[in-house]
């Protein structure tokens, strides 16, 4: 629970909705190929012992070759990247200067509060750059309407500063993947500053596409920025798996659609793991 609440409250730049809700487990219209039989299974495996999951991945390694999928998904915020110093933190450092009087508790709690209430302006909260839901969010958590401490905050999470990778050995990893053979992407409720990010922090290289929310038009949990993923790397939903951090939006969206997927922090705890579940050794 710490880690998604820790995601919910961070910063600026991000993404989703990460209010508590009970569904079950897979909710709405299944669509990826194979998915009634291929995902059931999966599903069932969740109540069984360990043994059975590693039965079943010995399954997938005997049918792929030795590896358990051709590819792998990857949620940006909170399982590649996180933002270095606390959201309400740089909020109020930044805001100083423009008049903010908040304290951070306080900037958290409207942070909250304005992030939990519907967006009604479009479908999508990450149109293009989504600065209309950001300048929203960033009065409504501070009390400034300030555009010149909107353009401030928001230009700041797209450097480097503001990021650092959750594993150092992310990049060996991604290499030793790519050169065994599976492909890379990220699949992130993002705005369009995702890209320029990735390359501040020299990994945009590491990944063979990128399915951004802004970009496709679909957002987590939708199945339909998963499948898009797929779609750019060649390979069907059945021969994915996603990991990430937020349990609906990762999980349940990515198993709506069809692929494997793994939770960041409980299932898996670092890249390393990843690989070797898969079957590469790093």
């Amino acid at each position: 629970m710490a880690t998604r609440i820790s995601k919910f409250t961070r910063f600026l730049c991000y993404n989703g909705d990460k209010s508590t809700i009970h569904v079950t487990p897979f909710p709405g219209r299944r669509l990826g190929s194979g998915y009634s039989s291929y995902s059931s299974a999966v599903a069932s495996l969740e109540s069984e012992p360990d043994s059975g999951l590693q039965d079943y991945e010995n399954y997938r390694k005997s049918i792929h070759g030795g590896i358990t999928h051709k590819a792998l998904l990857v949620d940006a915020v909170g399982t590649l990247v996180i933002p270095s110093q606390p959201m309400a933190q740089i909020y109020r450092k930044i805001g100083e200067k423009y008049g903010v009087t908040y304290n951070e508790d306080e900037i958290l709690k409207r942070y909250r509060r304005a992030y939990e209430q519907p967006w009604g302006r479009s479908r999508l909260r990450y149109v293009d750059d989504g600065r209309p839901f950001w300048q929203h969010i960033v009065s409504s958590s501070t009390g400034c309407s300030d555009s010149q401490y909107f353009e401030e905050l928001y230009n700041y999470y797209t450097t480097e500063k503001a990021w650092h990778l959750c594993d150092p050995n992310a990049e060996k990893v991604f290499k030793a993947l790519k050169k065994a053979g599976v492909k890379l992407a990220i699949v992130s409720n993002f705005d369009t500053r995702l890209r320029p990010l990735l390359r501040a922090l020299n990994c945009d290289h590491w990944f063979d596409a990128l399915a951004v929310s802004a970009e496709v038009a679909a957002e987590k949990p939708n199945p339909m920025i998963f499948l898009k993923a797929c779609e750019l790397l060649g390979v069907e939903a059945e021969d994915a798996v996603h990991v990430g951090d937020d349990r609906r939006n990762d999980i349940w969206g990515a198993r709506d659609a069809g692929c494997d997927a793994w939770l960041w922090g409980s299932d898996v705890h670092s890249f390393k793991e990843i690989a070797e579940r898969i079957g590469v050794e790093v």
